[in-house]
């Protein structure tokens, strides 16, 4: 059985074309395409998806207020958000809504499939515009925050390169340190940020400015 995938968007030819593209790949299995998030709780307690891609711009219910909803249900269920806007609140609200990952819907076709592969193996994914802008964020300086976080200069490197959406096989060649080194290091850094997954360590990092 394939990564069971739950698609929300409310293009029509958008939706359409990402339907083609998921049950293309034999990995996958689309579970459903709906075209508004109006029962997204609903739809994750009965269908309970491996993870969800999600629109930022719909009726109704909104795509930031859709992955509260879900993380309010199931905090470890994965969203990937699909959208035309690459703007910094749009981005700064999804992430602290809960958001693994960011696609911008131009670079679907390409991205999505190593998105989803990507954010399962613990990644946070992200089209690489939507990275830089998320490292923009983040002030260099140190702050109050990162001193208190006692995070070591490993893991502050570790936890960077979490939020530019590395995945630890990534993160490990990187830094030519094992896989099992890094999953080391990031269970310290959720120890010491008080987090449990990678999604909650990279909203706590843009909040708190950590990296």
């Amino acid at each position: 059985m394939g990564i069971k995938v739950l698609l929300y968007d409310d293009n029509e030819a958008l939706r359409c074309s990402m339907e083609a593209l998921i049950t293309a790949d034999q990995g996958f299995e689309l579970l459903a395409a709906m075209p508004n998030a109006e029962t997204v709780e609903t739809d994750i307690k009965e269908m309970k998806p491996d993870v969800v891609l999600m629109d930022i711009d719909m009726p109704v219910v909104n795509g930031v207020e859709a992955v509260k909803k879900i993380s309010q249900i199931n905090d470890k269920l994965p969203v990937i958000m699909l959208t035309v806007f690459d703007d910094n609140e749009n981005i700064f609200n999804a992430i602290c809504a809960g958001a693994s990952g960011y696609i911008l819907k131009r670079y679907a076709t390409e991205e999505i499939p190593s998105a989803i592969r990507m954010v399962l193996a613990g990644g946070a994914p992200m089209t690489g515009s939507v990275a830089r802008k998320v490292l923009m964020m983040v002030p260099q300086a140190k702050t109050e925050e990162q001193e208190k976080s006692n995070l070591t200069e490993k893991e502050t490197a570790i936890l960077k390169f979490l939020v530019n959406g590395f995945s630890y096989k990534m993160i490990a060649a990187d830094l030519k340190i094992s896989i099992d080194t890094v999953r080391f290091h990031i269970k310290k850094i959720y120890d010491k940020l008080h987090v449990h997954s990678a999604t909650e360590a990279v909203s706590k990092a843009i909040k708190d400015k950590l990296v």
